[in-house]
């Protein structure tokens, strides 16, 4: 047999992940690298005139008034629906691992917005929203109430988009959470039923801390999810009013498009790259620390 075939055959397996692998360089790498290259460059977006600046985009970057707004926006929905996805996720996971009829359903039915393109979503939320014939304003109309324009508030439409996004992906948390429920060995909690522990303190000492795997998998999953926010704001509220309600994502495409300064655009991605990795690996660090062995 020679080398050549003997390595394969050693290899096999890992041969099948050349394919991934690739795709991951070609669509993932290689755009990452190249928004890191035009970061240093002003550049309109599609004129042949690229001026190298060095690090000026960069220096640009604090004194920026609506990337500062942006910012704080994708603190807001990153850590907002992180928290409100895993607690209705854990909620609904509590619930459906009951094992009562229909649970299945239920499951299928928390799930299932999950399958809806978020710009679909928003923009179905949107008609539920819009001032004039929103579902909520005609309800509003049959018990004599005055119409109410949900979005035309920056506060308000930013505690929508985060309401928003967490409903429609704590399905993801419930299956992750489920999953670590029904990891749980049954004979803790009957330990603990037989020394007269209450369902809260079987709960908080026993179910809780050996949920903490599921917890980093589910608090870190959908971090990451929600710091990249773009679809929803862009259908729901399109970074309006007054350009108040942008995530750092959709500040990217506007700089980009609308304002024509591709170069600064690529800084901000650069720095919404780093902001994420840094803010999601001390994540998952803190909470695989509290992880307890069973």
């Amino acid at each position: 047999m020679s080398k050549t075939k003997k390595w394969l055959k050693q290899n096999s397996i890992n041969v099948f992940y050349l394919p991934a692998l690739v795709i991951m360089i070609f669509f993932i790498l290689v755009p990452l690298l190249n928004g890191f290259r035009l970061s240093f460059f002003k550049w309109n977006g599609y004129s042949q005139n690229m001026k190298f600046i060095w690090f000026n985009n960069y220096k640009n970057l604090p004194g920026d008034k609506y990337l500062r707004i942006a910012f704080l926006n994708t603190l807001l929905y990153g850590f907002g629906c992180a928290i409100f996805q895993n607690i209705l996720g854990l909620a609904a996971a509590l619930f459906v691992d009951t094992r009562f009829k229909g649970h299945t359903l239920v499951r299928t039915m928390i799930y299932m917005p999950i399958m809806i393109a978020n710009l679909i979503m928003g923009y179905i939320m949107y008609y539920f929203l819009q001032y004039n014939g929103g579902i909520l304003n005609e309800v509003f109309a049959w018990f004599g109430r005055a119409p109410v324009d949900w979005l035309a508030d920056a506060g308000r439409a930013r505690i929508i988009i985060t309401i928003v996004n967490s409903i429609q992906y704590c399905g993801n948390s419930m299956v992750l959470y489920l999953a670590g429920l029904q990891s749980i060995p049954d004979v803790y909690n009957e330990a603990a039923r037989i020394d007269g522990a209450t369902k809260g303190k079987i709960f908080w000492k026993i179910t809780l801390p050996l949920l903490i795997p599921s917890i980093t998998s589910a608090v870190v999953i959908n971090l990451i999810g929600s710091l990249k926010l773009n679809d929803i704001i862009i259908a729901l509220t399109n970074a309006g009013p007054a350009q108040k309600t942008h995530s750092l994502s959709t500040y990217i495409s506007y700089v980009y498009f609308r304002s024509e300064k591709a170069g600064f655009a690529s800084a901000i991605g650069v720095f919404m790259f780093a902001f994420i990795m840094i803010v999601s690996l001390a994540t998952n660090k803190f909470l695989e620390s509290k992880e307890v062995e069973y």
